[in-house]
Formats: C-alpha cells, sequence, structure tokens
C-alpha cells in the first residue's frame, strides 16, 4: 500500500534531494523564474511555498528555520524584505508551473517554475545554457500569461449612472 508516500525521489539520496531543492528555490528568490524539468518544478515547488510562508510570518523564529534549509544569505533577504511583504494577502498558490515540452537531448518534460506576480521577470533571467526552442517557449508562455491577465484586468464592470438611479427612484 501507498499510504503517506507522495513525494518522488527523483533517483537521488536523501541529501542530494535537500541540495537540490534548496538551490533551486535559492535560485526561484533570487530571478523569480527557473527553467528544470517537469518532476523537479513539481517536487520545488512544495519546498519553496512553504519557505514563503515562513517569510510572510518574518519573525525572527521564521528566519532561522529557513536558513536550516536555504544557506544563501541574499535569497533570504530577499526573500523576507521583498517576498514576504508582496504575498502577506495572498493564502497559498505563490508559484505556478508553465509546461515547455520536451528537452532536445533525451526529452524529459521541461517547465518553468516561476513566482505568480512578477511580470517583469523576463526571459533575460532565465541560464544562458538552454536551448533557443525552450527560451521561444518560455517567452510564448509570458506573452500568454500577459495576455490573460490583460483581458481579466480590460473586462469593466457596469457602472451605475445617475440617470438611471434617478429612473429607479420614481
Amino acid at each position: 500500500m501507498r499510504h503517506l508516500y507522495d513525494r518522488s525521489h527523483l533517483n537521488r539520496t536523501s541529501s542530494h534531494r535537500k541540495a537540490l531543492f534548496s538551490n533551486l528555490s535559492e535560485a526561484l528568490f533570487l530571478h523569480r523564474r527557473v527553467i528544470t524539468t517537469l518532476a523537479k518544478a513539481r517536487q520545488t515547488r512544495r519546498f519553496s511555498e512553504r519557505m514563503i510562508t515562513f517569510a510572510r510570518r518574518g519573525d525572527v523564529a521564521a528566519r532561522r528555520h529557513v536558513l536550516r534549509y536555504i544557506r544563501n544569505r541574499e535569497a533570504i533577504k530577499k526573500l523576507f524584505d521583498e517576498l514576504g511583504p508582496h504575498f502577506q494577502h495572498r493564502d497559498g498558490g505563490y508559484t505556478r508551473i508553465i509546461k515547455l515540452g520536451p528537452r532536445r537531448g533525451d526529452g524529459a518534460p521541461m517547465a518553468i517554475l516561476e513566482l505568480v506576480g512578477f511580470d517583469d521577470a523576463a526571459a533575460a533571467t532565465t541560464p544562458k545554457k538552454e536551448s533557443k526552442s525552450l527560451l521561444k517557449a518560455a517567452q510564448r508562455a509570458s506573452r500568454t500569461a500577459k495576455k490573460a491577465k490583460e483581458t481579466t484586468e480590460a473586462a469593466p464592470e457596469p457602472e451605475e449612472t445617475e440617470e438611471s438611479t434617478e429612473d429607479s427612484d420614481k
């Protein structure tokens, strides 16, 4: 039976997995966007969202707890000074995963793991070693996310005019 067996081991030892999630979340906090495989993105999402929840608390105990897992002081500073206050009024769902398609070399499904609410995270922050097709797919995904945001903002709510309220009074 597979009770409470919901984590992927990613074919790594526990110390290697811990380092992987720490490094990927550190890059996510610094650059707001990371291109990685889909399986790593899904597991890193769980790890990084817990760290963001601690950053929302913002106290010394929470900072020390996060320091146990992420060793980069610059990433911790950015997490607690910028990201924590940014997500203060959001109840979870701090990251999104955008699927990109298979990697050219081995066919591994690739994805973008990015923080929600930061549209200025341009494709320039992506790693340079990625192939051109993945970068184009990332740019396409960011354009569709912007278009979706614009359409939701562009739908104005019907406003009541003074004439319509006067007519309803009569």
